[in-house]
C-alpha cells in the first residue's frame, strides 16, 4: 500500500479537528495517508527541514497551509518553501476562511499551487478534503525529490 504524507499547517484547533476528521475517513483509492499537523508556520518550517535530515521520505507529498495565523502567517511560510531547493517543488494548497481577490493573488504570486476556501458546513468541508486529496495525492504528479 502507498503511503501519501500531509503537512496540515493550521493553527485553529477546530479547523484542525474538522480536517483531521475528514482525512480519518477510509477512502476507496488504495492510499495510506499519514497527516502531520503543525500549528505555526516556524513549526512546519523545523519539521521539513527536520524531515531533510532525516531522508526525504519524509518529506510531505502535500502541504494544506492556512493563510491567516500569528508571527509567520502562510505567505512567509509559503515564501520559505518556495526559496528552498528541496522543498520548492512540494504543492502547497492555501486553505483559509479568506476569499478576499488580495489574498488570492497574492497567494499565488508567492508560489501557491492552489487556494481553497474553508467551507464552513462540516459536510461541504469533508466533501472539500477528500478532492483536494484525491487530486494532490493521487492524481496530480509532481516532480519527485533529487
Amino acid at each position: 500500500m502507498t503511503t501519501r504524507r500531509i503537512l496540515l499547517i493550521d493553527d485553529n484547533p477546530h479547523d484542525l479537528e474538522l480536517a483531521l476528521s475528514a482525512f480519518g475517513e477510509p477512502q476507496a483509492d488504495g492510499v495510506e495517508y499519514a497527516v502531520d499537523v503543525a500549528v505555526s508556520g516556524e513549526e512546519a518550517i523545523r519539521r521539513m527541514h527536520s524531515a531533510l535530515n532525516r531522508g526525504h521520505g519524509h518529506l510531505p507529498d502535500l502541504v494544506l497551509l492556512d493563510l491567516k495565523m500569528p508571527q509567520m502567517d502562510g505567505l512567509a511560510v509559503l515564501d520559505a518553501i518556495r526559496a528552498d531547493e528541496w522543498l520548492r517543488d512540494i504543492p502547497v494548497v492555501m486553505l483559509t476562511t479568506s476569499g478576499e481577490d488580495r489574498d488570492i493573488r497574492e497567494s499565488y504570486a508567492h508560489g501557491a499551487s492552489a487556494y481553497v476556501i474553508k467551507p464552513m458546513d462540516f459536510k461541504q468541508f469533508r466533501e472539500a478534503m477528500h478532492t483536494i486529496r484525491a487530486f494532490w495525492t493521487t492524481l496530480n504528479r509532481h516532480p519527485r525529490w533529487r
